[in-house]
């Protein structure tokens, strides 16, 4: 049994963070998008000076402007940023990353560790890299830090050459807003396992085919297909926002006992042995680097499999009838 006192990660609270030297240094982003327009706006508000950085041509750059940033492209930001931040999407990091002149002394960060972990990049020695990986979507992290609230956050250092870089990283948390429930600190390889292994086995990939599989197993047994849509997908997040707000304890407590019981009977009929034996082969397909690889590759070639797959999902029967059943919806925002 896991022995949960040993294996607890090391949190540093907001307040045992000192601010002062992100405050000292000029940031630069590169990207507008979800996570970047959240760090760029939160920086701003906590005092720090910030440039954008989009390339040519990019739809986000009348928005950055609308709001009051100086957006320039991404080698002319290397050279003004004492911090420069990458919130652009895995596969663009490459091409992004090493046309750059890159100066003694600065700070690299990333919000996610693929590309450092899988050495899609590799830096110069002479430059800092952390990573800052708040937990969960920059419309959320920027909506938090309006209301005074904000994310947890993962932190790691993956090179010190200045001997602050721990320093900064911390700092950068906790002024883009991702501090509030405190820093986890953690590796640039066990957020990226993790995260992919999360994304991959639970969230993205898990859950949607559990959702397919019950719903297909009722329809194919005769019942309406409206009737499985709302048992197999609809309520799902009324059961999450409970494990969300409490854990499965306060999920089960919030539930009828029929529920309950019905679920603690059968839910390891359906993921068991055979579902952790997959899972374990998910995650050795990351930890060896195969996943990167095989995603990479993928992405090179124009994404022809991704495309199909995205295809076939959209003409399944479930997408129909949600999208019919949602439209009685009015409080559903559909996108």
């Amino acid at each position: 049994m896991l022995d949960v006192a040993t294996a607890m990660a090391k949190i540093i609270d907001e307040s045992d963070i000192d601010p002062s030297p992100i405050l000292a240094r000029k940031v630069g982003i590169i990207g507008f998008g979800s996570q970047g327009h959240a760090h760029a706006l939160n920086l701003r508000d906590s005092g720090v000076e910030v440039r954008v950085a989009l390339h040519s041509g990019s739809k986000s750059v009348d928005r950055a402007e609308r709001f009051g940033f100086l957006v320039t492209n991404a080698a002319t930001l290397a050279e003004w940023a004492d911090v420069l931040v990458f919130a652009v999407p895995d596969v663009a990091m490459k091409e992004v990353f090493e046309p750059l002149a890159l100066r003694t002394g600065q700070t690299l960060v990333f919000l996610h560790g693929f590309a450092i972990h899988f050495g899609l990049i590799v830096p110069a020695e002479n430059v800092d890299v952390v990573l800052v990986s708040p937990a969960g979507p920059g419309p959320g992290l920027r909506a938090e830090f309006l209301a005074g609230s904000g994310f947890a956050s993962l932190c790691a250092v993956a090179q010190d050459a200045t001997g602050s870089a721990k320093e900064v990283a911390l700092a950068y948390a906790k002024c883009v807003g991702c501090a509030k429930a405190g820093v986890i600190e953690t590796t640039f390889q066990e957020e990226t396992e993790t995260d992919l292994f999360g994304e991959q086995a639970v969230l993205c990939g898990g859950l949607p085919e559990l959702i397919k599989a019950g719903f297909k197993t009722l329809v194919e047994a005769g019942y309406q297909p409206e009737v499985a849509y709302f048992e197999c997908l609809h309520q799902v997040k009324l059961i999450t926002d409970l494990i969300y707000e409490g854990g499965l304890t306060w999920m089960r407590k919030s539930i009828s006992g029929t529920a309950e019981w019905g679920g603690f009977t059968s839910g390891p009929k359906v993921i068991g042995e055979q579902t952790e034996a997959g899972m374990k082969s998910v995650l050795e397909n990351i930890r060896s680097g195969e996943f990167a690889r095989q995603w990479m590759a993928q992405y090179e070639a124009g994404s022809p499999d991704l495309q199909e797959m995205r295809t076939d999902e959209a003409d399944l029967v479930i997408e129909a009838v949600g999208k019919s059943l949602r439209s009685r919806m009015p409080f559903i925002d559909e996108k």
